[in-house]
């Protein structure tokens, strides 16, 4: 009996926790894929609590003139490095509410970071170059990726239940930039979601 009691204690800390991958396909109003569309999911419409750590460089190199990559995905808190890989001389800047910060002339093969403080946007710039354009959607969720090439991508494991989910793009035509998405829940296994977004020209890319 007393086996018994001690194996059903254990049990719910045995149990694997339910999570199910969902799914977003990003596509223009004219059917074409969306890149670079940054996706967020809040399980019960709340914010990861504790650290959020994500498997890609928190880095922006400027490289042929330009940022690379053109949007990158961090947490609240992170040191984002900025490599100077071009033969010429840049000067980095954010003007975004909460994320300001400057990055003053450095050159060929040096680094620099800057951190980000805020969940929002780091619109980035170079003061030398007008044409370089980047973005930086700082996120308070561990449940959140950009879309690939084919304007798709998986966020994994996501607890099932109730959710809240977006989709942010810094040329689309919304409030903020931004469209909540239909699916309200995930279930063990697999969700997916399809969403058609209109975007505005690209200024200065």
């Amino acid at each position: 009996m007393k086996r018994l009691a001690l194996l059903l204690m254990a049990m719910p800390w045995a149990a694997p926790a339910m999570a199910g991958d969902f799914t977003v396909t990003v596509r223009s109003a004219d059917g074409k894929p969306v890149p670079d569309a940054v996706v967020m999911v809040y399980p019960n419409g709340q914010p990861t609590k504790g650290p959020i750590k994500f498997p890609w460089p928190y880095r922006v190199a400027q490289q042929n003139i330009q940022f690379t990559p053109f949007m990158l995905v961090v947490p609240v808190g992170a040191d984002v490095a900025f490599p100077n890989l071009d033969k010429v001389r840049h000067h980095v800047y954010s003007f975004s509410a909460g994320n300001k910060f400057e990055i003053k002339l450095y050159g060929h093969e040096e680094n620099r970071t800057a951190k980000m403080n805020t969940a929002g946007v780091a619109a980035i710039g170079c003061n030398i170059h007008d044409q370089m354009v980047g973005f930086i959607r700082v996120v308070d969720t561990q449940y959140a990726g950009k879309t690939d090439a084919n304007g798709v991508v998986t966020i994994q494991d996501v607890p099932t239940g109730a959710i809240k989910a977006s989709v942010w793009h810094p040329y689309m035509r919304a409030m903020k930039n931004e469209k909540t998405l239909s699916t309200t829940s995930v279930g063990a296994g697999a969700a997916r979601e399809q969403v058609a977004v209109e975007l505005r020209a690209p200024a200065g890319r």
